[in-house]
């Protein structure tokens, strides 16, 4: 047996199968060694395989360039508005800007007074990091600037070391670590709180994913390798460590690593293909371009491909383990159903699961382009207009790939479940069983039979 029955089970026939019945939606007992070895056949040599990916193609961090400037390749430092005064916005514009003799005739006093008086701030900021620390500057800030500063406030500062001493300091955004901070340690939190331990394992498995993307896929793309080898081995590797350790070392577990790995294949495949039909470069913004012109090596359609990957992984990761305890539970609940029974239950939780996710992924990608479909409605373009420049058709590309690759786990996950727990002898399951009750473990549910017969069959529990 592989749990243990209730000693008093001879003395009290009825209660003997009330604990049975009620021991038997406990945790899943271990699938036999013949599974179990069928499992790793396949996913050890290619948990190996991710292991000398993650070797030969680790970078050894992120190639050095000289910056130049530009968007995110700015040099920065830490500063603190220290006051913020009112001055008029036009003698600020007059000192700034050389005359052209043209404002000292009469017309153009006229005018200059008649205008309107517009007040700007002039905020003194100090840097608080860096070689110049300490050194200050003055920043003027329009009324109707989308940012405003205020004394005490923490500030992202851009540092030009070519540009004239005046002007080598400006402000280019709000230093935003506290909030940042705060509502993830709020996050953290609340998953330790409602997850427990398994919250715990989340929280370590969200760390190292975050590990892997900087410490690995990023360096090496940047290094010139294939960037869509570089996100399935690294995809893997999350996967792998994600799942075992939120979810332990089980059959269970496998179950679904080999049905998130069949749906990354689909969408590799998937996606290679159409980002290659449709002629997407993948260099579609100021980002990208930057990219481009920094490291003119990379590959970035196969860039693009990484990123449908690498963003298609925890969604899967959701779906699979989710059908996958979904069949497992349905075995404990009913032992006599076989894969075909197993299969057809699991499938209808799947639908439901389809339903929302798909809708949460496709709402995901509009979400993050809605700036740029703005801009469509704006310029009044048609359905067809919109979805055919490359900007839009990288969404809906990425949208519906991905999309399919998770419509296609649930099937595939289900029915690989169904099989394995179906086909699962384990020990102490094996040989004669009693009448009336095929297939079934020893604590299943009770069967109505005469008092006489319970009695006999809390003694053969015994055995």
């Amino acid at each position: 047996m592989t749990s243990p029955e209730p000693r008093p089970a001879h003395q009290h026939g009825g209660h003997g199968h009330g604990h049975g019945h009620s021991h038997a939606h406990g945790p899943a007992a271990p699938v036999s060694k013949h599974l179990r070895k069928v499992i790793a056949a396949v996913l050890i040599p290619f948990s190996a395989a991710v292991l000398v990916g993650l070797v030969v193609l680790w970078p050894g961090g992120a190639p050095p360039h000289q910056r130049t400037g530009v968007g995110f390749d700015r040099q920065t430092q830490q500063a603190e508005v220290t006051a913020v005064d009112k001055v008029d916005c036009a003698s600020v514009h007059a000192a700034q800007t050389p005359s052209n003799g043209d404002t000292s005739t009469a017309e153009s006093r006229r005018d200059r007074d008649a205008a309107p008086r517009r007040i700007c701030e002039k905020a003194t900021v100090k840097v608080t990091s860096g070689p110049e620390e300490g050194r200050t500057f003055t920043e003027i800030v329009q009324p109707d600037a989308p940012r405003q500063l205020h004394t005490g406030q923490g500030v992202i500062v851009s540092y030009a070391p070519d540009a004239p001493r005046d002007l080598q300091y400006s402000v280019s955004d709000v230093n935003r670590r506290f909030p940042m901070a705060l509502l993830a340690g709020i996050f953290a939190l609340a998953v330790v709180v409602v997850g427990r331990l398994r919250g715990v394992m989340a929280l370590v498995a969200l760390v190292i994913s975050f590990a892997v993307l900087t410490l690995f896929i990023l360096p090496a793309v940047l290094q010139g390798s294939n960037p869509l080898l570089v996100a399935v081995v690294g995809a893997s590797a999350i996967m792998l460590i994600a799942l075992y350790l939120c979810h332990g070392l089980s059959a269970r577990t496998s179950v679904a690593v080999l049905g998130t790995l069949v749906s990354l294949m689909l969408i590799g495949l998937l996606g290679s293909l159409f980002i290659g039909w449709a002629s997407l470069t993948g260099n579609t913004d100021d980002n990208t371009g930057l990219i481009h012109g920094l490291y003119p090596n990379i590959d970035m359609s196969g860039l693009l491909l990484a990123g449908v990957i690498i963003g298609s992984l925890g969604v899967l990761d959701d779906v699979t383990v989710t059908q996958t305890s979904a069949v497992w539970e349905l075995h404990e609940a009913n032992p006599t159903m076989g894969p075909r029974g197993l299969y057809r239950a699991g499938i209808r939780i799947g639908r439901d699961h389809i339903a929302s996710v798909v809708n949460t992924l496709v709402l995901a990608y509009a979400g993050a382009a809605l700036p740029l479909l703005l801009l469509f409605s704006i310029a009044q373009s048609s359905v067809g207009t919109v979805a055919n420049s490359e900007l839009v058709a990288e969404e809906i590309v990425r949208t519906l790939v991905g999309s399919i690759g998770l419509v296609a786990s649930v099937p595939l996950t289900t029915a690989l479940a169904a099989l394995v727990v179906s086909a699962d002898r384990p020990a102490g399951r094996t040989g004669a069983r009693p009448a009336g009750r095929p297939g079934a473990p020893s604590a299943d549910r009770p069967v109505p039979r005469p008092a006489g017969a319970r009695s006999g069959g809390g003694h053969r529990r015994r055995k």
